[in-house]
């Protein structure tokens, strides 16, 4: 338990530490909060300090993050795993429940500053790039397919998981690898390589996509002037600005709407109790944005100060501890070089075909990237990129296309399996 309390401390504390860098450090407020973090994470979770799960725990979790401690103690006594396995159990509890916990907190906070007209005028483009990024994700698998089908074992039911991780994200990769019946070596390796090469992309979109993406994509245009343009252009140019948080008077207000978000969270928990398990994400995801999107309409709520600022802590707290999660050193742990050319084909190949894409039917940066975000990394990745960008305009964009995705990922990475199948 002492543990579990320290870890969790460090997981909320540290961000705040990070946040104060950036306001003392031209140098480091340049390279932002989310990138420290994410970077933090890594260096954390690799260096020994926190225990990973032996190949026996992991087995014994079947694609779970953790268990009750008590559920390992039979296995314990029969020497099947160590004592390091029930703190590394422990530690990766405290993890999956603060992932679990941010983002819904997150979510509704992000929005509730948003502006839902301007947001209108941006969806179609939004709509468009997705629809580009499922072509490009098709195109890239069946030629991946072609490719490696005499070298990857079960190679169909691989490139259907990787059709759901890169439409919904995790929680798609195990439903469909469950669905499948995949062999859970097979699961655990192209979830770790897809976790190596997800994390590299994930550190490309939050630094230089943005630069490299603009020399010859449009650059992203706000698209309407006036007012409330100015008023919308001084929160994006301030996202990083955490000064005035703990006054008086900002801290009773951000106490309400912290207070909000935590009631939204519970109707999009009360509201997933309704629906098959598998459903229960894609639930409560749908039920806060929905509900963000609402308030955000209520000018005493829409009005409140720095609640996208607060919405971003949470967002740093969730780099940290996601990336402290990457194991980079399981990565050629075995003989599947030809599985892991393919995740990193998978990635980087649809990406290309996506810009591609968007280059020809003239897409702007902005969209382009928040949509290989919220199809490669789920909705709750959609912030922290944008985030990076500073550019909150395409946050409800990106949920959207993230959350379109999620539903219908499962299907159509199930769909591309069985296509795959028969022609194998």
């Amino acid at each position: 338990m002492f543990i579990s309390i320290l870890l969790i401390i460090f997981y909320l504390a540290f961000p705040v530490l990070i946040i104060y860098l950036t306001h003392i450090s031209r140098t480091v407020n340049k390279i932002g909060a989310v990138i420290l973090a994410y970077a933090s994470g890594l260096i954390l979770g690799n260096s020994g300090i926190l225990p990973r799960p032996s190949p026996a725990l992991r087995r014994i979790l079947e694609g779970r993050a953790s268990m009750p401690s008590g559920d390992l103690l039979p296995f314990l006594s029969q020497g099947m795993i160590h004592h390091t396995d029930l703190l590394a159990n422990q530690v990766a509890g405290v993890q999956d429940v603060l992932m679990t916990i941010v983002i819904p907190l997150s979510i509704p906070l992000l929005l509730f500053s948003t502006d839902i007209r301007r947001w209108m005028k941006l969806i179609k483009g939004a709509m468009l790039s997705l629809v580009l990024g499922i072509v490009s994700l098709i195109m890239i698998i069946f030629s991946g397919y072609y490719l490696f089908r005499a070298e990857i074992p079960d190679l169909w039911k691989v490139s259907g998981m990787l059709v759901g991780v890169y439409t919904g994200g995790t929680p798609n990769l195990a439903a469909i690898g469950t669905a499948l019946k995949v062999d859970p070596n097979l699961f655990i390796l192209t979830h770790t390589y897809e976790m190596v090469v997800g994390a590299i992309c994930l550190l490309f979109l939050l630094t230089a996509a943005q630069r490299v993406f603009n020399s010859f994509l449009p650059h992203f245009h706000a698209p309407e002037r006036g007012p409330s343009l100015n008023k919308m252009v001084r929160q994006s140019e301030g996202v990083d600005n955490y000064l005035g948080m703990l006054t008086q008077k900002g801290l009773t207000e951000l106490l309400k709407a912290l207070g909000l978000s935590v009631l939204i969270f519970a109707a999009g928990g009360l509201l997933s109790l309704l629906v098959p398990k598998e459903e229960q994400m894609l639930t409560v995801i749908l039920t806060i944005t929905s509900l963000g999107l609402l308030f955000s309409t209520f000018k005493r709520v829409n009005r409140i100060e720095k609640t996208f600022q607060l919405g971003m802590y949470f967002i740093i707290v969730f780099s940290l501890v996601v990336a402290s999660m990457g194991d980079l050193r399981g990565m050629f742990s075995s003989d599947f070089l030809s599985l892991f050319i393919l995740v990193a084909l998978t990635v980087f190949g649809s990406i290309a075909i996506h810009v591609f894409l968007a280059w020809i039917f003239k897409l702007d940066t902005d969209t382009t990237i928040i949509t290989i975000t919220a199809l490669s990394y789920s909705p709750p990745f959609v912030p922290v990129v944008a985030g990076a960008l500073r550019n909150k305009d395409i946050i409800i964009s990106g949920l959207t296309t993230g959350i379109l995705g999620y539903a219908f990922g499962n299907y159509l990475g199930l769909f591309i399996a069985y296509i795959l199948k028969g022609l194998s």
